[in-house]
């Protein structure tokens, strides 16, 4: 089932749903997808999840989804962000793995885990609770006698445990059943004996929910991080963050005595998924500092007690490290969450004064992430605070490839694999993203392999999870489908196409002879011509044969109403499409988008979205890797500060299509259709004047619905059918329309 509806995430006001997976839909949007109470869902935020869906109150809103706090960490979202919401096939586990805190670890069986995750639905990466799933217990379960064993083995604070899933098998969302494997990372599993768990250097990890005695959770089998090595595309970055450390934490006295205060705060900067919060546990491990983590997004779905409590446990746990000798870390993932540079919550002001009073601390450093440092509170980046910066950059080519080679270089790949090939296959792709296309990778490589001996990834099962994989960077939905599209697949449109190779590929290919003629490339070009012409397939094919990423965006789409907020629309667009670099930002229908100023009765909307257009396009900050592409079919009515050199610099006719190409477009689009023999495609295109290219499109659509209206047999399609059709499909050219644009264009020939 393909059904998804995108919502908007609501805290739940329910105390019997918290900590239970289990997301509240209205019944209407229950309907839609298909599915039944206590189905399981699949959710995509920041990250994706899976959970139970139940439903919701009747006289509740339908566009809403409401979820608990632990769901909401899992999916990196907050209060008022989309979530898409889709059916998704459960499997039941063979064997689930899972990492808790020592105290869990040491005294939690597995048999009783198991117990407690009877019904639940699982995904590796998760965090999830001890609480059992008790609102529609599967059969067979005794919940009463489960909920006694967590509190005689913990006490009761067993209700604040959360657990984090790291393996599961079958990959993907599953069930715990009673003859599930469910076991300890590095320890005990169900049918065992318990083992002493591996210890290694304690990272102490932020948890979710009330505040109590385990909300800071030391996990003891916490994987080592990456060394600095591997860290490819940030060295230049961990680099001078350890030397940082190095300084705070060794030798503050030289800092003291040359006037310098020996406080640490960081800010690292950078487009989601690229790696902050690794390289700095990455470095903090080469330099011997404990790390204390604290997610954002997890603290600011907290009610402002509960918040501040949290915040003051890891600044506690920050505390004792100091106390006992040893360096310590306070990481704030996401900060712009928690501290949101416009209309902060109350508690911003005491969560700023705890974490003045953490780095006034001796050898204890803190260090915040963020993807939107814009967004930050003003406050936290003062001299006091965080007065350094950091900022990882989208890797480019040469980077992904090395980090592809990391990636893989422990796992049976085939020889002869081209990661090269495949680094220029994958723009805008992050180190998140190239860990989610070798876990596809690997999933579609065990599916063909089955239960072979030697199992290898092909450069096959690479290449086919580009299908499914996409940048982070491109997660939401105003994306132009480029499929399999390239520009020999436009026929005719010979210097039209060769317009946009010069202004759009050519930046992107060959920037070193930009560079060496001493010349900077186009920023943007403008395409118009009649409706249906085919500026939109234009576009899908140039983004085809460059491979780049395409943010689409119609004309009317970025005005609002709200003061402020058009600007914001197009400073996030170009924020995106830098993070996606290389990308194409194509505005159709941008006479709606920037109209001539001073001309629009809509309160300076329009007025003020073309100057937020002109300040991305020539601001300060150049654009690197980002081309502008414009389409419309009324030229005229553009604001012409658009239009001089620097901004949409290259304006390209698309003509009408002439006989030949007319010709041309009735092959590609009857590829797929049969015809009879008496059917000549470049005799009829003659006879199509005044037809656009939608137009001929749209006339082999009709020919084989009036041979299927004869009969739903019909096995192809004659010259009966298509002149039949040309009676329900007329031309939609209007002439005068194409002197306009004629003479147009001929008014901008040199």
């Amino acid at each position: 089932m393909n059904a998804q509806i995108t919502l908007t995430a609501r805290l739940t006001p329910s105390a019997i749903d918290t900590r239970r997976g289990v997301v509240r839909l209205h019944p209407e949007v229950l309907d839609a997808l298909g599915l039944r109470q206590w189905d399981a869902v699949r959710l995509t935020g920041a990250r994706v999840s899976a959970a139970l869906a139940a439903a919701g109150d009747q006289a509740g809103p339908t566009g809403v989804v409401l979820l608990d706090d632990v769901t909401m960490s899992n999916l990196g979202v907050t209060e008022g962000s989309e979530v898409v919401v889709a059916p998704v096939e459960v499997a039941a586990a063979r064997s689930v793995t899972v990492a808790g805190s020592r105290l869990a670890s040491a005294s939690l069986p597995p048999e009783t885990v198991r117990s407690a995750l009877i019904g639940k639905v699982l995904t590796v990466g998760d965090a999830v609770s001890l609480l059992p799933q008790d609102l529609a217990p599967p059969p067979g379960s005794d919940v009463s006698t489960v909920r006694g064993k967590l509190s005689r083995a913990i006490g009761m604070t067993w209700t604040n445990e959360l657990l984090t899933v790291t393996a599961v098998d079958p990959p993907g969302a599953v069930t715990v059943h009673p003859s599930t494997v469910v076991g300890w990372r590095d320890g005990a599993r169900t049918g065992e004996r318990a083992a002493v768990p591996v210890g290694g250097s304690p990272v102490v990890q932020s948890s979710p929910g009330p505040v109590a005695a385990t909300s800071v959770v030391v996990d003891e089998e916490a994987p080592l991080p990456a060394p600095i090595a591997d860290l490819v595309g940030a060295q230049d970055a961990a680099r001078t963050l350890g030397e940082w450390f190095e300084l705070a934490f060794t030798r503050p006295e030289l800092l003291e005595r040359l006037g310098a205060a020996p406080r640490l705060g960081v800010l690292i900067s950078g487009p989601e998924g690229v790696g902050k919060a690794s390289v700095v546990r990455s470095v903090a491990h080469s330099v011997d500092a404990a790390v204390v983590d604290l997610v954002g997004p997890t603290v600011a779905v907290l009610e402002a007690n509960a918040a501040a409590g949290r915040v003051n446990a890891a600044v506690d746990a920050v505390r004792a490290h100091s106390a006992a000798g040893r360096a310590a870390v306070l990481l704030i993932d996401d900060v712009d969450a928690l501290l949101p540079a416009t209309s902060p919550p109350p508690v911003a002001t005491v969560v700023l004064d705890t974490l003045r009073a953490a780095i006034a601390v001796p050898r204890v450093a803190l260090v915040v992430t963020t993807a939107h440092p814009e967004a930050v509170d003003p406050r936290l980046r003062g001299v006091d605070l965080v007065d350094r910066e950091l900022r990882l950059p989208l890797p480019d080519g040469k980077t992904r490839t090395e980090l592809l080679r990391v990636l893989f270089r422990d796992l049976p790949v085939e020889s002869g694999v081209d990661f090269g090939a495949l680094a220029e296959r994958t723009p805008g792709f992050v180190a998140a993203d190239l860990i989610a296309l070798r876990r596809e990778s690997a999933i579609r490589a065990a599916l063909r392999h089955g239960d072979a001996d030697d199992p290898k990834i092909t450069a096959a099962d690479l290449f086919d999870a580009l299908a499914t994989v996409r940048p982070t960077s491109m997660s939401t939905s105003d994306t132009l489908r480029t499929g399999d599209i390239h520009l020999d697949d436009v026929g005719d449109m010979a210097e039209t196409k060769q317009a946009l190779t010069e202004a759009v590929l050519w930046p992107l290919r060959y920037p070193d002879s930009f560079a060496r003629l001493g010349v900077a490339p186009p920023r943007g070009v403008l395409l118009y011509g009649p409706p249906g012409g085919g500026k939109t397939f234009l576009v899908r094919a140039l983004a085809g044969s460059g491979q780049l990423n395409v943010l689409s965006v119609k004309g009317a789409e970025l005005m609002d109403k709200w003061v402020g907020e058009s600007e914001r629309a197009v400073r996030e667009l170009f924020r995106r499409a830098s993070e996606a670099a290389p990308a194409l930002v194509f505005l159709d229908e941008i006479d709606a988008l920037a109209p001539r100023r001073g001309q629009s009765s809509d309160s300076g909307v329009a007025d003020r979205v073309v100057a937020a257009l002109l300040t991305e396009l020539d601001g300060v900050e150049p654009l690197r890797d980002v081309i502008v592409v414009g389409a419309t079919n009324r030229p005229e009515l553009v604001d012409p500060a658009l239009l001089r050199p620097g901004r949409l610099e290259r304006l390209i006719y698309v003509p009408p299509p002439d006989a030949e190409a007319r010709a041309a477009i009735l092959r590609a689009t009857a590829r797929n259709t049969p015809l009879s023999p008496d059917v000549d495609l470049d005799t009829y295109a003659h006879s199509l004047d005044g037809y656009s290219a939608a137009d001929c499109a749209a006339l082999i659509r009709e020919a084989a619905l009036t041979a299927m209206r004869e009969s739903l047999a019909a096995a192809e399609v004659t010259a009966a059918h298509l002149e039949a059709a040309r009676h329900n499909v007329r031309p939609s050219l209007d002439p005068a329309q194409l002197a306009t644009l004629e003479a147009y264009a001929h008014s901008r020939q040199p």
